[in-house]
This record gives C-alpha cells, sequence and structure tokens, in this order.
C-alpha cells in the first residue's frame, strides 16, 4: 500500500483517502479472512499455560482489523484477561477506534492503552522506562513501509515478546502489483514519506539476515481500477492519487511518466477478467516466532 502519511499522523484529508482505498480495494475482509484463517491455533500456542495476553497494534488506524483480532481471541479463549496496546499516529482515527470498540459489546473486558503517537516515538518512549511491558501478540499490519530503519525497527518489537509470542507483520506481497508498480517507477513515486518500498521480498530477506523464524501466510486480493483508464472519472483519479500517493495523479506527472506508469498498471501490475481491469493487490502475512 502506498498512502502517504506525514511525519507524525494523518491528516483529515489523508485519512479519507485512506478510507476511500479500503472501500473500493476489499484489502480488510482479504486481511480478515486471513486472520481468521490463521490465528486460532496460534492463539492456542501463544496462551499454552498463561492466564492473561497483552497485545499491541502498531499503524492499527480505525481498528477493524484489531477488533476482529480481539474478537477472536476472546471467542478462542473465553475468559483470559486481555490487554489491547494500540499505537497510532491519528488522531482521527484513534477516536474512529474508541468509537468502534465501544460498538463491540464483547470487548468490555479488555483493557486499552493509547498511545497517538508513530512506532518510532513509541520506541523512544519504551527506552526511557525502566521496566518495560512485553506482549504476547504484536502486529504491525501495512505500516512496515514508514519505519526508517527495518532491520532495527523489527528487532526491537520482536525483542518486546513474551515467550511463545508472535510479530505479525501484513504487507504487499514480493512481486505483486504495489511491488512491481513501485519498483518500476522508483524515481518518480519514492519521493516523500515512502522512500524505500518495501514488499515481503523485503521483510523475508531482513528476517533471514536477524537470523528469526517465520512462518508465511497468502493473502490474495484483487480490485478493479479500469475507472483508472478514463481520465473523466473522478472514481479513477482518486484511485489513482492514491496508489502513487499523490494529490493530483494528473498535475503530479509529464504526460510521459503518466503514460508509463498506467502502462505498468494495466500490462504488469493486473489481469483483465470480465472486461475489467484488476489489480493484483495480494499481501504476505509474515508470523516471527519469539
Amino acid at each position: 500500500m502506498a498512502a502517504e502519511k506525514t511525519e507524525t499522523c494523518y491528516q483529515d484529508c489523508c485519512v479519507d483517502s485512506f478510507m476511500f482505498y479500503l472501500e473500493h480495494s476489499g484489502e480488510h475482509q482479504a486481511i480478515l479472512q486471513c486472520v481468521n484463517s490463521v490465528l486460532p491455533e496460534e492463539f492456542k500456542r501463544i496462551a499454552a499455560g498463561k492466564s492473561s495476553l497483552d497485545v499491541l497494534g502498531l499503524g492499527s488506524g480505525g481498528g477493524q482489523v484489531d477488533v476482529q483480532i480481539l474478537t477472536l481471541l476472546q471467542s478462542i479463549l473465553p475468559g483470559i484477561q486481555i490487554t489491547s496496546d494500540v499505537v497510532e499516529g491519528s488522531i482521527k482515527l484513534t477516536d474512529n477506534f474508541k468509537a468502534l470498540v465501544a460498538k463491540t459489546a464483547n470487548l468490555k473486558n479488555v483493557q486499552f492503552h493509547w498511545h497517538i503517537m508513530s512506532s518510532e516515538d513509541y520506541e523512544k518512549q519504551v527506552k526511557a522506562v525502566e521496566h518495560v511491558k512485553k506482549f504476547d501478540l504484536i502486529h504491525m499490519i501495512q505500516m512496515i513501509y514508514y519505519v526508517g530503519d527495518l532491520a532495527a525497527t523489527i528487532q526491537f518489537y520482536h525483542g518486546l515478546l513474551k515467550k511463545n509470542g508472535r510479530l505479525m507483520i501484513i504487507v504487499e506481497t514480493a512481486n505483486g502489483g504495489w511491488d512491481t508498480l513501485w519498483k518500476t517507477h522508483k524515481n518518480d513515486l519514492c519521493t516523500h514519506t515512502i522512500t524505500e518500498y518495501r514488499s515481503s521480498g523485503e521483510v523475508k530477506a531482513c528476517l533471514d539476515k536477524l537470523g528469526l523464524k517465520y512462518d508465511e501466510h497468502p493473502v490474495p486480493n484483487t480490485f478493479d481500477i479500469s475507472e483508472c483508464f478514463n481520465p473523466k472519472s473522478k472514481l479513477g483519479c482518486d484511485l489513482l492519487n492514491f496508489m502513487t500517493a499523490k494529490d493530483d495523479f494528473h498535475a503530479s506527472f509529464t504526460p510521459e511518466i503518466r503514460e508509463a506508469i498506467l502502462n505498468v498498471l494495466k500490462n504488469k501490475c493486473s489481469t483483465q477478467k470480465d472486461g475489467k481491469i484488476m489489480f493484483n493487490s495480494n499481501l504476505s502475512c509474515i508470523l516471527i516466532h519469539a
């Protein structure tokens, strides 16, 4: 994913762009399907011999996936005590998360701790205290693109895992549509918040170098980008703005670059099905062992 983010938090316009993307891409539904398939057995392993579980969500956004994870955790392990620490830089998204929690009856017994800051600032905060809280599950869903030092970030959060814990990273898959687009046009797209595009390939290479054990699970997803090829379509323009992290795709590039990006999107990032151009938005769910 290539949503543009400020140094500290999402601004309202970026939040709206992000929510627009989620509405049209089906990405959260794909992630939730993976979570519901993969995590039940992981929860049982993580919770073995424990009476309570601590969960940390990094870049949790509006909380849709977090709430599903916590709901699933309670259904698999009824009666277990749960705390949920949430690190999210956007006040607006955090408020959305809190409102969602308030509407979810079975989360009333979960104790939430809210940290409205970046993961880097949270890391500094943790390093400044003597007694560090550790976690049974830490998840980074579509946020690894925004950290400065990938290896240092993974090492730090892996170090916060308790016995049998898991660090879950969900990221766009290697050689998928996002990976192809952003690496083909690195010089045009990696110019602001994202200066180095990362997919599951970079994450796994980093984990291998660090000697960490992990499992990978595919998260298949596609969405229709046919409207992107109609310059008069507002839907298409809004999608292109999000996918290239620009306020105005058509005004941000020369005609030659616009044509090249659209060509890559159509012929290298997508497949045609029933007259529609379906963008390959496959993700990978990587579970790193403590």
